[in-house]
């Protein structure tokens, strides 16, 4: 008798990287290691390509580009695509399910080729997630606008795309040498894949499986990734509050999502019902009642006595990225095109230049007036010039100050009311604080001193005499204010 012992499958989840930058990060995710992923590299560059650790390689028009690279023009990086898009077609075939396209915006290769990948994987039916950087404000005004362009048209096909801003880097690194700041790019793409495929990957107590992100990603646009560690005191409260306020992403508000993947790993330290109560009640505030949260549990030794905690925000409104350009000053100017309104600008007219009017040309129009002015050197005793501008009042800054104090004040307000609310629900989750609630009175919880009064049993004295002598005697109460009964 014969058995057909099953042979290993490829894994389900894909990353695959793109171009120069996409290949780059994804070398860096096969030397970190993702548990459950298969890795694999696209190019039109083979010297690249060579260097590089990752066993699946795959190049991008080998007839048309000769293994020389795009040349930073993302037609040519189109058309390579296209020349090798059944080779590309093949390896998605192998039991992919979802596919992960990490590319930097603004070159040749990957802003070329990352659009047509997408829509074939797009094609397939397989979950799609596209993780770009945008160019640094240094690399020069036409690749931020090819990486603008590439952007638009890689969100037509990806189902989730999770766009990361390298400007970004130098505000918060501050100046790093260029392979540091390039390292550090990749140290994002790769923490937004791991953090994502690692949710399906790695099974926990409550286990977020393939079909949870499916549900949260499949045809969501923009989505919102952030992902923090965390350990000591208040240690979920610092994770989830640095998970959703990463710098790094170009967009970081929550607030309107319809869709939130949670995920709360934790390792010999394990979390606890308030921890995860505090998480996801941070995440729900910040997101709005209208959410549909799915949270799940997992156990990583490694972590030690940290915890991880990792969110995925999509289902939002139309989000458009706008592209900026640094100024010398540092400051961003957003660059908006007037070819899209060619009728409001239909009523200026050229400017007459001296040399466009003819010397020959004596008659004058029919509405002209001259004026002829008698003793024009006569003397002038008094020149006086006035300005038409108007005045522009300087702002007050105490006003501004005055604001800025009853923003803050308010805000404390707020974080003591939250406290407040959050330690009201802590105790009344446990059954010994709602024993001494019952069996203490109020005032006294609340430290009131009440002022001792006659015991009820005592008899009480009236105000009335009786005797047996008829002597008169002095009465304490006044007769017309006590006696009455009304």
């Amino acid at each position: 008798m014969l058995f057909d012992l099953p042979g290993s499958e490829s894994p389900i989840i894909k990353v695959l990287g793109v171009g120069g930058g996409g290949s780059n990060a994804v070398n860096h995710m096969y030397n970190q290691g993702i548990i459950g992923v298969d890795f694999a590299i696209c190019n039109t560059d083979a010297q690249a390509m060579d260097t590089s650790p990752v066993p699946t390689k795959i190049s991008l028009g080998p007839m048309l580009t000769e293994g020389r690279g795009a040349g930073s023009k993302p037609n040519i990086g189109k058309l390579a695509c296209e020349e090798s898009i059944e080779e590309l077609r093949r390896y998605l075939e192998n039991n992919c399910k979802m596919l992960f396209i990490t590319a930097g915006m603004g070159g040749g290769t990957g802003t070329g080729a990352a659009p047509i990948i997408a829509k074939t994987a797009k094609e397939m039916g397989i979950l799609t997630v596209g993780i770009i950087t945008l160019p640094f404000g240094f690399e020069g005004r036409r690749r931020q606008q090819q990486g603008g362009e590439g952007l638009s048209e890689l969100k037509k096909y990806v189902d989730t795309l999770i766009v990361i801003s390298n400007d970004k880097l130098r505000l918060i690194y501050g100046n790093l040498s260029l392979s540091d700041a390039f390292s550090q790019a990749d140290n994002i793409l790769t923490t937004a894949a791991k953090g994502i495929a690692e949710i399906i990957t790695v099974p926990g107590y409550v286990n977020v499986d393939f079909e949870d992100v499916n549900t949260v990603m499949r045809d969501s646009g923009v989505a919102i990734m952030g992902t923090a560690t965390a350990e000591g005191e208040n240690r979920a409260k610092r994770a989830v509050d640095e998970a959703l306020h990463s710098p790094l992403l170009e967009e970081n508000n929550i607030e309107g999502a319809k869709h939130i993947l949670l995920n709360i790993t934790s390792g010999t330290k394990e979390v606890t019902m308030d921890e995860i109560f505090e998480i996801t009640e941070f995440v729900q505030e910040e997101a709005g009642n209208g959410t549909d949260l799915i949270w799940g549990n997992c156990f990583d030794e490694r972590l030690g006595e940290k915890i991880s905690v990792t969110i995925i925000a999509t289902g939002f409104e139309q989000r458009h990225i706008k592209p900026s350009v640094k100024t010398t000053t540092g400051s961003e100017r957003i660059v908006v095109s007037l070819d899209d309104d060619a009728e409001r600008q239909s009523f200026l007219q050229k400017k007459t230049k001296l040399s466009d009017i003819s010397a020959d040309d004596s008659n004058p129009n029919d509405h002209s007036t001259t004026f002829e002015f008698d003793n024009i050197r006569s003397s002038i005793h008094q020149r006086s010039r006035y300005n038409y501008d108007e005045p522009v009042a300087r702002p007050d800054y105490r006003d501004q100050q005055r604001a800025e104090e009853e923003q803050r004040r308010l805000q404390e307000r707020e974080n003591m009311r939250r406290e407040r609310l959050r330690s009201n629900v802590v105790k009344l989750s446990n059954p010994q604080t709602i024993n001494d609630l019952e069996s203490e009175p109020a005032y006294m919880r609340r430290g009131v001193n009440l002022d001792d009064v006659p015991n009820s049993a005592e008899p009480a004295l009236s105000k009335w005499t009786i005797s047996d002598d008829d002597d008169p005697e002095l009465r304490e109460g006044n007769s017309f204010l006590h006696d009455n009964v009304d």
